[in-house]
């Protein structure tokens, strides 16, 4: 692995069961400052599973989660703060409906990290002027498009300055036309230097921007490794099953 930075997080070994069933089953995964790593598989894998942990906001049930050397997964720690540090978006945009824009994205910047409401709007209208929505911070979600509400989510992360951001398919809700606006964000978010772990079925755009590229299946790591190489020479049986059937259905590779 090409390191870009210092280690940002360190996943050993974790695993986590809901009653009887185990969905991951022994998860090591190391990213580092300024990368983007691409979680892929199929539904019910473990990808969102891996990013809800990390999160905490799912318990895990063994091993250890590391952010900037800090043991997050010690019962001891506070949880809360621990969250104002990774940012997680999930493929529903979950906005406040009830919300402008603008409110969506210093709700948490006022109440969370305590910014006056002048200092909270004007970092929010710069945001929205990074993704070209500044006429619509008085707008409320459902005048926006499927692509502008989640790449508002996106951006209501990112302004509260996470050391990580998690992205769970953040496209798999969007029309296919729409796509293209969230991928362009996360590229000039990772121009920008942000540390991204991302689940996707975007498997052009992981090979493309991801640096490196992590195959899950059935809570287990078969195959990993720098992105384009993992997409031109795949070395596990299951990971060439994987990916020609996708070749199959989408034509993307």
């Amino acid at each position: 692995m090409t390191i870009l930075g210092p280690m940002i997080l360190d996943v050993k070994n974790l695993k986590k069961d809901f009653d009887e069933k185990s969905v991951l089953k022994g998860i090591d995964l190391e990213l580092y400052r300024g990368q983007i790593v691409a979680l892929i598989g199929s539904s019910g894998s473990g990808k969102s599973t891996l990013l809800r942990c990390i999160n905490l906001i799912e318990e895990i049930s063994d091993g250890q989660i590391f952010l900037n050397g800090e043991d997050i997964s010690d019962p001891r720690v506070n949880q809360d703060q621990i969250r104002r540090k990774i940012g997680l978006v999930f493929q529903a945009y979950n906005l406040f409906a009830h919300l402008s824009i603008l409110e969506n994205i210093t709700l948490a910047l006022r109440n969370v990290k305590g910014l006056k409401k002048e200092e909270a709007d004007e970092r929010a209208r710069k945001l929205l002027e990074r993704i070209g929505l500044a006429e619509k911070a008085n707008d409320y979600p459902d005048k926006l498009s499927g692509g502008q509400q989640q790449r508002t989510a996106i951006m209501r992360a990112v302004a509260m300055e996470p050391e990580l951001l998690l992205l769970d398919e953040v496209t798999s809700a969007l029309d296919p036309e729409l796509v293209g606006e969230v991928l362009e964000l996360i590229r000039d978010l990772k121009a920008g230097g942000t540390s991204i772990l991302m689940a996707t079925h975007e498997l052009s755009f992981a090979r493309d921007v991801a640096d490196w590229v992590v195959f899950l299946d059935g809570g287990v790591i078969i195959e990993e490794g720098p992105a384009k190489e993992f997409f031109a020479n795949p070395q596990q049986p299951r990971t060439k099953e994987f990916l020609t059937r996708l070749r199959r259905r989408t034509g993307e590779i």
